[in-house]
């Protein structure tokens, strides 16, 4: 924000700094309230929660696997069902299954309040903005939440369970038993959903760097081969070393990523636009 346009609204609104961290203060509580309420929801559904969502992946009768069984029946390819998953998950600490219960409950409530807690940051933060800043970002708790939990729902139902399908099966010698801690299983399947959904707010950010005039289209079309190489790094560190999994996190982002270099042109030809209306008007004007 800048000085200037700080000091206005301090004296056209009558704030203060320390109003201003008072605001922030109630927006702080309102989140934590928001997420507290739905980790003690999520707590107590544990059957359903833990049971059936944290779990979801690792039994065979999850929709994703039954889903590929029923595309390898119609294509006749039967590689592409999934119909074992060699593998138990055990809990070696005293605390293991409560931790994680814990755990998982603040992750979903996490997840779940994910478009309050940005609503309440867009609130404390758009008054701040100019009036055309906030014309222009209009309508972004919605695409974020969106893409948001876009991503979230492509790491939990495909990534996921692909990933954890390859672990189950991945052995060095047969005599070897996979038995997985209960703290493992969990952690892995929480980095591959919020990483997903984290990867998934690309065009956002495009949308934003390009409105500022940070980049352009032109130079996100230069640099594609370098993002190319960046998102299959990046591909490679969240996913297992399977390159099945590393190109399915790896092939939606490259989409995001062309359909942003579309946002940052669409951006361009409307300031371009704006900027041959308000010439045309100072001609008239004079």
């Amino acid at each position: 924000m800048a000085l200037d346009q700080y000091r206005e609204e301090e004296e056209e609104e009558g704030m203060s700094f320390l109003d201003h961290l008072e605001q922030l203060r109630w927006h702080l509580l309102r989140s934590v309230a928001a997420v507290l309420i739905l980790t003690v929801a999520a707590f107590l559904a544990k059957s359903i929660v833990f049971g059936k969502v944290i779990l979801g992946p690792s039994k065979i009768d999850f929709i994703t696997y039954r889903t590929l069984c029923k595309i390898s029946d119609l294509l006749s390819v039967p590689a592409l069902c999934i119909d074992s998953l060699p593998f138990t998950i055990q809990s070696r600490q005293m605390t293991g299954q409560f931790s994680m219960h814990l755990t998982s409950s603040v992750v979903v409530g996490l997840v779940v309040a994910f478009p309050y807690l940005f609503w309440e940051t867009w609130r404390f933060i758009s008054p701040g903005l100019y009036k055309k800043e906030r014309e222009a970002a209009r309508g972004a708790v919605f695409f974020v939440s969106l893409l948001f939990f876009a991503g979230a729902g492509f790491g939990y139902f495909i990534l996921a369970p692909l990933s954890i399908n390859f672990l189950a099966n991945y052995q060095l010698d047969p005599t070897i038993l996979n038995e997985f801690d209960i703290t493992s299983y969990v952690s892995t399947l929480t980095m591959l959903v919020l990483a997903s959904a984290i990867m998934f707010q690309l065009p956002v950010v495009i949308y934003f760097l390009s409105m500022s005039g940070l980049v352009t289209a032109a130079m996100l079309r230069t640099y594609r081969r370098h993002a190319i190489v960046v998102i299959l790094i990046l591909a490679a560190i969240i996913t297992p070393p399977d390159v099945i999994s590393q190109i399915l996190i790896a092939m939606p982002i490259l989409v995001l990523y062309e359909a942003g270099i579309q946002i940052a042109k669409r951006l361009e030809k409307k300031r371009a636009q704006k900027e041959l209306e308000d010439n045309l008007k100072y001609k008239d004007h004079d």
